[in-house]
């Protein structure tokens, strides 16, 4: 963060989640504004529009599949708050893909479409740590216009890309821009875990737009949007949206079990900086030093070893004497970022992991196998 006053928010409209580390989610927004203007393999198909949409065109064919998400959540104490978020039509059976910050704790949910026909709704799986949720309404398939999930990994920096939501509770909004940065890294509210893969754009994202749909111009949802960079709550040209390739690895598991298993190592860790790399006679700052080893855990069990030292460089003290890892089933690991994105793109819970690992100055392979994650 560039200063302590810098905030995550997600993109839903009044309430303002605080974690530990002054992350915040965007809330889902109070609004004065009353009005608002299959099968799983269908929607993962190739899209049927193999040319560059205009602007316009994207809009058209993408509204009646993009709907406002209404909530009523009762606090402890017994208040009675409202939120607007937004999320978007997943298949013919009336699934409703949005965040799970948008409808967490929700006692009543109402899916309001473009045309103004509104519907209950109820929760059918949520994941936390993806800040994802489904939930659904009973309502003739006709009615229904599914948006299909396209493939972020085919992202490139650059590209141009559309968003359609509800800021602020005004319905039917789109707002388009360009593809930030790629692979970055969200923390996931309350949880202790982080988002991996996380899309950034400059497209308008504000409270309300949590759960909406981001779009290529090919009219595929490549990401879900979830929270923006702010020092006051307003858009500051830095967005973020979980990755469409991640929902379509989770979303089948929310239909089918109602929640989503993380594969789980069970470390902290530390990227290696170069004071680092200095302390621990390392070629070249990259890798990632086990800091500490939950017990019990997959690290464990593995006989994976945390920092058990101390020492100073340059006035600064560091955590030595752990495994270092600097590679994952043969890929180099650099920084703590490709070990969550290889969970995440590449493993289950159950699934062995190899880890080469630099240990006492030797070179040593440890096998794994992934469990799930605890419960936060």
């Amino acid at each position: 963060m560039h200063s302590v006053k810098s905030k995550i928010i997600l993109a839903v409209c009044s309430l303002v989640l605080f974690s530990a580390a002054t992350m915040t989610l965007l809330p889902t927004v109070s609004t004065p504004f009353s009005s608002y203007s299959t099968d799983i393999q269908s929607v993962f198909a190739q899209s049927q529009y193999s040319d560059t949409l205009s602007l316009v065109e994207l809009f058209e064919q993408s509204e009646m599949g993009v709907v406002s998400i209404s909530v009523t959540k009762t606090s402890a104490h017994g208040d009675e708050s409202s939120g607007v978020g937004s999320g978007f039509v997943f298949d013919k059976n009336g699934h409703i893909i949005t965040n799970n910050h948008v409808v967490k704790d929700a006692k009543k949910i109402f899916v309001t479409f473009v045309d103004g026909t509104s519907y209950n709704a109820e929760i059918v799986g949520t994941d936390p740590y993806a800040d994802l949720a489904l939930v659904k309404i009973d309502v003739k398939p006709e009615k229904l216009y599914p948006l299909i999930l396209g493939s972020s990994s085919d992202l490139k920096v650059g590209e141009q890309i559309a968003a359609i939501g509800n800021p602020f509770g005004l319905s039917g909004s789109m707002t388009s821009g360009i593809v930030s940065q790629l692979g970055r890294i969200l923390p996931s509210q309350g949880t202790g875990f982080s988002i991996s893969d996380v899309i950034q754009t400059d497209t308008a994202i504000n409270p309300g737009n949590s759960g909406g749909p981001l779009l290529n111009m090919n009219g595929e949802v490549v990401g879900i949007n979830t929270a923006i960079y702010s020092t006051d709550g307003s858009f500051s040209g830095v967005g973020f949206s979980v990755p469409s390739d991640v929902a379509k690895k989770i979303i089948p598991f929310l239909i089918k079990d109602g929640q989503y298993f993380h594969p789980w190592i069970g470390v902290t860790t530390s990227n290696i900086s170069p004071d680092l790399a200095d302390a621990l006679n390392l070629k070249e700052a990259k890798g990632v030093l086990i800091v500490t080893v939950v017990k019990n855990s997959p690290a464990d069990k593995a006989g994976l070893r945390g920092s058990s030292q101390s020492t100073t460089v340059n006035d600064v003290e560091f955590l030595v004497g752990g495994d270092v890892v600097l590679s994952m089933d043969g890929n180099d690991v650099r920084k703590i970022d490709d070990v969550l994105m290889h969970l995440q793109r590449e493993k289950s819970v159950g699934d062995k992991l190899n880890l080469g690992v630099l240990r006492d100055g030797q070179m040593i392979n440890v096998v794994l196998t992934l469990e799930k994650r605890p419960d936060y």
